[in-house]
């Protein structure tokens, strides 16, 4: 047995729905399948997902849209000085950019301001719409923030700002007093998609200034739309899929001296790339120092600007990966010592010294590890201030509850699934036990083990190109569209090794009915030690194309693995049971030992593990359910064996079966052999063993042992007498049956022992434990 790592949740299709839609839209069942687990269950729903018309919403659809271009328009006409304010991640970044080129070409004297994350903090602060009037701004657009900025939207009118709000964060219950507010998430707004990214809004802005889609920004809006995990429908799938195909051909100087940096090649760029090579570069910049440099890269007309630009985002990234890691360390290390899992159902912890700008992915680490809503603070002991990033788990909605605690929280925002906060050192115990509070009224058990939702169980021999070029019109993948994850249920192992220079990744075949399936698994190499190669092994995972030396093959990048029955793993003939410890599961881990003097033999550090068995009834008290047992050295019988897994299965078995010396390779005499032996004794008489033993051993091809048994068999049965080396035939003596002599008993169970059990193959092995728990079962239920 191996144990998945999460449960692991396939979603039900409605049979009919699917065959509906494969039938309407000339589909694969997997692709109707996965459209439907979408909530895309209409064949206009499913058709518009797949081959749409693309055509983007009215922006003026957004509530404040006329009155914000107005005053725009204004601004541009009369060049009054803009100001767009951003924010420092790559929607943040992104959204500032669409906006400063959007009013740029409309020939506005614009400028942009992100606030520095160190020293301000998120979103609109006094002092820079103080300091923006000082210097002659009259017009303030933020992007991807402000919707939380009551305060900052009262200061801006006393001091005769004019006040743009385009935000997509979650409002709360009192909007700041502006302008214009443009954001489709606003009570009354009637906007047909609710869940555009800030560079979405921005883009939307966009959109209303120039009259006409403006496609050319599609490239930049597509960062943030999927660097900021909105859901991929609708609209944002739009900018994903239009966004994505500019990016290829992108003439931009900073995008292409990003991702010639980043080595990517531009003809194969998808979402993967946005979300694992640009979002992280640009966002590190924010992170770790001013994100103006990276609004700048994507601002630049100069390639040597851009190539010092994208090198040093670049180095910042690789700083920002080392400062997680060590962060991330230190952050565990304080979970196990003061705030343990299983008395905590929230995690807040913090620490002076920890960078603020990196803090959300250490939640987001600890969230993998922990599987519990973290917040992780940065504390500043001077200002008595913590600043934090939280992440959430299914179940949790973070801005909802941590609205019930909106009294010591003076600044936060965010989604149901992360947060951004600041608030007293004083009060952070006081945060830590409420959302406690909170969570163990919200959350059960079950509640705090990860669940991977499954697309479609599928066969190894659906999976062909076919099938998967098909999958590629689901593309761009992201939120509410996630990449297909399939199950393949109990298939046999082709072949199983570990690959890469530290051996840490899992190759595998995967054989179901003829068809073969390569997979691939990272990280999970340590799975060939907990995978018997007889196994039929259940896999999760993605299913690609790889291609290489132009082959084209199906392949599955495996997420997780599971044995469903129990295995048994082969090790007789290894010198040194000690190698094998590393390899076996601790929990409920078992040495059992059948002859007393093994015991000195096991690692002192063991003992406590080990378990002597030297007859039945001690064998029938062992409980085998779901253990992992270690099968030391060879039992005095295999009826032990039984009564050890008498209608229990284990989890696993490992046989080890030591023994000093073995009786199956000498000579087993048959009762020719003995009936020569006989008539000798008859013919020579009384003969000196101790003399001439070896040489009637010799003439006959025998070992002396073989003689030796032989008369100790014909004394039990009184057929000889045995007197100082001496045997004599006893001619009076009664006929019976070898068998009737223990010495020859012992021998015959021996050989039997060690020919089952010792020097069987690995199926036969299997075969015979398999039957004995079968018959166990079979036992037990009549029995009740």
């Amino acid at each position: 047995m191996l144990k998945s790592k999460t449960r692991w949740i396939v979603r039900e299709s409605d049979q009919q729905l699917v065959k509906t839609l494969e039938n309407e839209l000339k589909i694969t069942p997997l692709v109707a399948s996965l459209l439907i687990n979408r909530g895309l269950d209409t064949v206009d729903s499913a058709r518009y997902f797949l081959f749409g018309n693309e055509q983007f919403h009215d922006p003026y659809l957004l509530k404040g849209m006329d009155l914000a271009v107005s005053r725009i328009r204004e601004a541009i006409e009369k060049q009054e000085a803009i100001l767009i304010y951003g924010d420092y991640d790559a929607d943040g970044v992104s959204s500032t950019t669409v906006l400063m080129v959007t009013l740029k070409e409309l020939g506005a004297n614009v400028q942009f301001y992100i606030p520095n994350r160190f020293t301000e903090g998120y979103g609109p602060n006094e002092n820079a719409f103080r300091q923006a009037a000082e210097s002659g701004f009259k017009l303030i657009i933020t992007v991807d923030t402000g919707i939380s900025a009551i305060h900052e939207a009262a200061i801006a009118k006393e001091i005769g700002l004019d006040l743009i709000i385009t935000d997509h964060h979650e409002p709360g219950p009192v909007l700041p007093e502006a302008l214009a507010i443009i954001h489709p998430k606003l009570p009354d707004s009637i906007y047909p998609f609710r869940e555009l990214a800030g560079v979405g809004v921005a883009f939307k802005l966009a959109h209303a200034l120039y009259g006409e889609l403006p496609e050319h920004l599609l490239e930049i809006a597509v960062i943030g739309t999927i660097a900021d995990l909105v859901s991929l429908k609708d609209e944002n799938r739009l900018i994903a899929k239009k966004g994505l195909e500019k990016l290829k051909v992108t003439t931009n100087k900073g995008l292409k001296a990003i991702l010639k940096v980043a080595g990517v090649d531009q003809q194969n760029i998808n979402e993967e790339t946005i979300g694992f090579t640009l979002a992280p570069r640009i966002n590190a910049v924010g992170r770790l120092e001013s994100a103006d440099m990276a609004v700048e890269l994507l601002l630049t007309g100069d390639p040597l600007e851009a190539q010092s630009l994208a090198q040093e985002m670049d180095e910042l990234n690789k700083t920002r990966q080392s400062i997680v890691n060590s962060i991330t360390l230190e952050a565990i290390e304080e979970v196990e010592k003061n705030y343990p899992i299983d008395t905590n159902s929230v995690l807040v912890i913090g620490k002076e010294g920890w960078n603020a700008g990196v803090i959300g992915i250490v939640a987001s680490r600890l969230v993998e590890k922990f599987y519990r809503p973290t917040i992780v603070l940065s504390f500043d002991q001077e200002k008595g201030l913590a600043k934090g990033s939280a992440r959430s788990i299914a179940g949790f909605d973070l801005f909802k509850n941590l609205s019930e605690c909106r009294e010591i929280l003076p600044h936060f925002g965010g989604h149901p699934m992360a947060a951004g906060m600041t608030l007293k050192l004083e009060d952070v115990s006081d945060l830590r036990q409420r959302l406690n509070n909170l969570a163990n009224e919200q959350l059960t058990k079950d509640d705090f083990v990860p669940i991977t939702l499954l697309d479609h169980q599928i066969n190894v021999d659906e999976i062909n190109l076919s099938s998967l070029d098909e999958l590629n019109l689901l593309a761009p993948f992201g939120m509410d569209n996630p990449k297909p994850k399939v199950l393949i249920r109990d298939v046999q192992i082709s072949t199983m090794r570990k690959i890469g220079s530290e051996q840490n990744h899992l190759k595998v075949m995967v054989n179901d009915n003829g068809t073969n399936l390569d997979g691939i698994g990272f990280g999970l190499g340590q799975l060939v030690d907990h995978i018997s190669p007889a196994s039929k092994i259940s896999i999760i995972g993605e299913l690609a194309i790889n291609e290489w030396n132009n082959i084209r093959k199906p392949q599955i990048f495996i997420q997780d693995v599971s044995v469903e029955s129990w295995q048994l793993f082969d090790h007789r003939g290894v010198k040194r049971i000690h190698s094998l410890v590393n390899t076996i599961p601790n929990e409920n881990r078992n040495y059992i030992i059948f002859n007393k003097e093994q015991l000195d033999k096991i690692d002192p550090a063991l003992k406590s593990e080990v378990i002597l068995i030297q007859d039945e009834a001690q064998a029938r008290a062992f409980s085998s359910h779901q253990a992992n047992v270690v099968l030391v050295d060879l039992p005095p019988s295999k009826e032990i064996l039984c009564h050890l897994f008498n209608g229990e299965k284990p989890a696993r078995i490992y046989a080890y079966f030591h023994k000093e010396s073995s009786d199956f390779f000498s000579t087993i005499p048959t009762r020719d052999h003995f009936k020569w032996f006989y008539a000798f004794l008859l013919k020579k008489g009384p003969i000196d063993l101790g003399r001439h033993g070896d040489e009637i051993a010799k003439h006959r091809g025998w070992s002396t042992e073989t003689v030796t048994f032989m008369s100790k068999v014909f004394s039990e049965l009184d057929f000889v007498t045995i007197n100082n080396g001496f045997i004599t035939l006893n001619k009076q003596s009664q006929k019976r049956d070898l068998t009737d002599s223990i010495t020859y008993q012992t021998k015959q169970s021996q050989y039997a022992l060690e020919r089952d059990l010792l020097y069987s193959s690995f199926q036969q092995l299997k075969s015979w434990f398999d039957e004995v728990m079968d018959e166990s079962v079979k036992i037990e239920e009549a029995i009740k």
